[in-house]
């Protein structure tokens, strides 16, 4: 999809996206708890927008469109079906890397790599009122994606993972000086699960970013259910 360029619904009419929502920045840390990425491997004939319905009444605070495998316009034409999801049980939704795909679906912002260019160009298309997180691996990172404008950083990976084999490993001890060295909320990231997500306590972190764990579970609900109690018992900022 160009730059600029107008998606049309099915019929041929003009897609009008749905108003933004409007995150303060207390609610935005609020949705860090248990921040849902999707991955529709493991699908396996469920539609995502379920899966998202499923995660997000079982717990999900936030949910992240994460296909790295699409297109501009297959990532908006999926976007359209899990942001009504996401609006009526009132959690923020964005989509991994793809500005423009957030910006033609309407949803609450983008999730961008480390590069503060990248967080102050999705700041300059979304607009002041998206919601843009931004992925940081050291304090300087961090600190950097604050000043950038940043609402929120994904820091990891904490865990070994096959989602991510190339990420940069964070220690518990980099996690809290990252946590330590901003203002802005942290969400840990990289091989979380009911089994691990004790590794977030008291570090000054907001919650957990799981794809798996959610998402190749067989009752997904019952899954969220499991880690939203946990991490509901840790202390988390």
């Amino acid at each position: 999809m160009a730059a600029g360029e107008k998606p049309h619904a099915r019929d041929g009419a003009p897609f009008v996206p749905p108003s933004r929502g409007a995150w303060t920045p207390d609610a935005i840390r609020e949705g860090m708890r248990l921040y849902a990425v999707t991955d529709s491997a493991w699908l396996h004939g469920r539609t995502l927008a379920e899966c998202v319905r499923q995660a997000i009444a079982g717990g999900a605070t936030f949910v992240q469109l994460r296909e790295k495998n699409l297109s501009t316009d297959e990532i908006v034409v999926l976007a359209r079906t899990i942001l009504p999801v996401c609006r009526e049980a009132g959690v923020p939704f964005v989509i991994d890397d793809d500005v423009e795909a957030a910006l033609a679906s309407g949803a609450d912002g983008v999730h961008v790599g480390q590069s503060d260019v990248a967080c102050a160009e999705a700041r300059r298309t979304l607009g002041p009122d998206a919601i843009v997180g931004v992925s940081a691996q050291t304090v300087e990172q961090a600190k950097a994606a604050q000043a950038a404008g940043a609402d929120y950083l994904g820091v990891g990976a904490l865990i070994p993972t096959s989602t991510k084999p190339d990420a940069v490993d964070v220690t518990r001890e980099e996690l809290v000086a990252i946590c330590a060295a901003v203002d802005i909320p942290v969400v840990g990231i990289g091989g979380l699960n009911a089994d691990t997500v004790g590794v977030l306590d008291d570090t000054g972190a907001s919650g957990a970013a799981v794809v798996s764990a959610l998402f190749a579970a067989d009752d997904v609900k019952a899954s969220a259910r499991v880690l939203r109690s946990k991490l509901d018992r840790l202390s988390l900022r």
